[in-house]
């Protein structure tokens, strides 16, 4: 009897096991066995889910007979039944458009559910015996703001053209690391629409990604880096590209922080792309914070409140259970918000530390101090007393990227835009230290073209960054920061002069003769950078000489940055694209991809290969 017991019980044991949930791993790639990061992977029908790793690699647990599904912004979501395997690997294809248009065809009034803020509660009303049904563009819930009720504000660019060097030979802007951007413009193209051409920023494209330029060694916060070769959109000119390295600080070297989160909590922050994100994304930055850092979270609606006064960063608990308690509602009491933090940030100041505020919104600032002219003269004020205020932007609909760029420029701060965790990760968490830290403040750049060798010069991007040329020797003018570990690019555009020596200005009253150095330099340019250091007021002069050297054999970074400026062109329809293509960038961008630890890189390649369809 003991032995046929003991043989039920194992019978019964291995039938559990079979019904028991097996672990599933596999990769998801796409087209070009890319692999793709931050792929939603759940069990259809319930909450059960997981998301692949930079690695596009996942695991789960799943049983015989439930189905996978595999969803990611811009591809076309899969749904796969799990049998006997252990093992699925996943390719998945690009979606030319994610969220479609809803065709209201009813008789009766059809409700818009799922909306916050002001376009809460719209209706469509049919008669009956209308022939033709109404098109509402209206997105799925996962998208967010519907696009007809669009009040998105974005600053007027006017590209910048071409200058010719003996008239005009200096050009004169700050640096800019923002990459706010680029992140909204995939927002857009993942979406399946073009983005307006303001809000497509080339230089905070570029700045966008990483590029592999040494670590400085000249005794200077930052390493200065040059290369000149043909352009690749014009072959008649050249292409100069500058890259700055900012210097890597170790955490455990970096001051303590006194941290503000200033976080909107209005009604038009109620949608899942808003508050529900900003909440994971700022736990993200909690768990980086170390004992000696203090944090405090000011929250502004229809008026303005401390939710957590300033905390050490070793009760991260009490960090995390003020974020998750926070809901969306009321109006957006912007202004008032922006003073509390600054009261909040003055009262537990130190130092010789890292005090910064940190303004999380979409932008949407309709009540109180709301004019850009207001605000700008606050944040300058506070900055000038040593606290610096960076902006992450969340959401549409409403997001209001003008005045959020104001707000980060005038306040020596970073701003990003989070449309995805991923990026907050990317933001919040791989550069850490850069978004918080600053190493170099109001760092400027004057480029000197030498009019013997170079007829025009055109700058790509930096429209909104650019300086009087008075403005660079001038200390008390504003510029932009680098923060530890950032990189800065910018490329110029050049038409090279014909070899004279008598060349004209136009000019009525004046002659304009070049020297002998001029002449007889074998130079393209000279470069000027002026910086100061974090906590001084008097500036730092370095100079680097352009030499006429003209490289065959081009770098990644010299081919990437370039790819990354056509698209931006291409997006804008820039009339100096030149005979830029989406097959040509794409080859270049390809070529030039590199290890791409992070996967941004293939991620960038997706999103031409994506726009070329649009």
């Amino acid at each position: 009897m003991k032995a046929k017991a003991l043989l039920f019980w194992m019978v019964a044991i291995l039938m559990n096991c079979n019904l028991m949930a097996r672990t599933i791993k596999g990769t998801v790639v796409d087209e070009e066995k890319n692999p793709i990061p931050a792929v939603s992977v759940f069990l259809e029908g319930t909450s059960t889910g997981t998301s692949t790793d930079f690695n596009g690699f996942y695991s789960i647990n799943a049983n015989e007979g439930d189905v996978l599904v595999f969803r990611f912004i811009g591809m076309v979501t899969q749904k796969i039944k799990v049998k006997d395997q252990l093992r699925i690997d996943v390719t998945m294809i690009a979606d030319a458009v994610s969220c479609d248009e809803v065709v209201v065809t009813g008789y009766e009034n059809v409700k818009v559910k799922g909306l916050t803020g002001a376009v809460a509660g719209v209706s469509m009303h049919r008669k009956s015996g209308l022939r033709r049904s109404k098109k509402l563009h209206l997105m799925n819930p996962a998208c967010g703001y519907p696009a007809n009720f669009n009040t998105e504000g974005y600053a007027t660019i006017h590209e910048n053209g071409f200058r010719q060097a003996i008239k005009a030979p200096l050009s004169t802007f700050s640096i800019d690391v923002d990459a706010a951007s680029y992140a909204n413009l995939r927002r857009f193209l993942t979406r399946g629409e073009k983005p307006p051409k303001d809000a497509v920023r080339i230089e905070e494209m570029v700045n966008y990604f990483n590029y592999d330029y040494p670590q400085p060694d000249n005794g200077h916060p930052f390493s200065i880096n040059h290369e000149l070769s043909a352009c690749p959109w014009n072959p008649e000119h050249l292409l100069l590209h500058l890259g700055l390295q900012g210097e890597k600080v170790a955490t455990e070297n970096l001051p303590a922080s006194n941290l503000v989160f200033l976080l909107d909590v209005s009604g038009s922050m109620g949608a899942p792309n808003k508050l529900p994100l900003l909440k994971k994304a700022f736990k993200l930055l909690v768990n980086q914070l170390r004992d000696e850092d203090r944090v405090a979270i000011v929250v502004y609606a229809g008026s303005s409140g401390l939710v957590l006064p300033s905390t050490p960063g070793s009760n991260k608990e009490a960090i995390v259970n003020a974020l998750e308690k926070l809901q969306s509602g009321g109006s957006t009491a912007g202004g008032a918000g922006l003073k509390l933090a600054y009261k909040v940030a003055q009262e537990n100041f130190i130092k010789k530390g890292n005090n910064r505020i940190i303004l999380a919104t979409d932008g949407d600032f309709n009540i109180g101090a709301s004019s850009n002219a207001e605000m700008e003269r606050l944040i300058e004020k506070e900055r000038e007393r040593g606290t610096f205020i960076s902006v992450l932007g969340f959401g549409m609909g409403n997001f209001k990227d003008d005045k959020m760029e104001i707000i980060a420029d005038k306040g020596n701060g970073n701003y990003a835009y989070i449309d995805n965790l991923l990026e907050a990760k990317k933001v919040l968490v791989n550069e850490f230290g850069g978004t918080l830290f600053t190493i170099a403040k109001d760092v400027k750049i004057q480029v000197e073209f030498n009019p013997a060798m170079v007829e025009s010069y055109r700058l790509i991007g930096y429209e909104n960054r650019l300086l009087n040329n008075e403005d660079f020797d001038d200390d008390r003018k504003d510029a932009g920061e680098l923060g530890s570990g950032h990189t800065v690019t910018a490329l110029y555009e050049i038409k090279l002069a014909d070899g004279g020596t008598n060349q004209e200005s136009g000019l009525k009253y004046q002659k304009t003769k070049l020297n002998r150095k001029a002449i007889d330099a074998d130079e393209v340019a000279t470069v000027k950078f002026r910086y100061k250091k974090p906590k001084r007021h008097r500036s730092i002069l370095l100079e680097e000489v352009i030499p006429n050297e003209v490289n065959q054999e081009l770098s990644a970074n010299f081919r990437f940055s370039a790819a990354v400026a056509g698209f931006g062109m291409l997006l804008r329809d820039s009339e100096f694209k030149g005979n830029c293509s989406y097959e040509k960038l794409i080859k270049l961008a390809q070529e030039a991809r590199g290890e791409d630890r992070e996967g941004y890189r293939s991620e960038f390649i997706r999103l031409m290969k994506l726009a070329e369809h649009l």
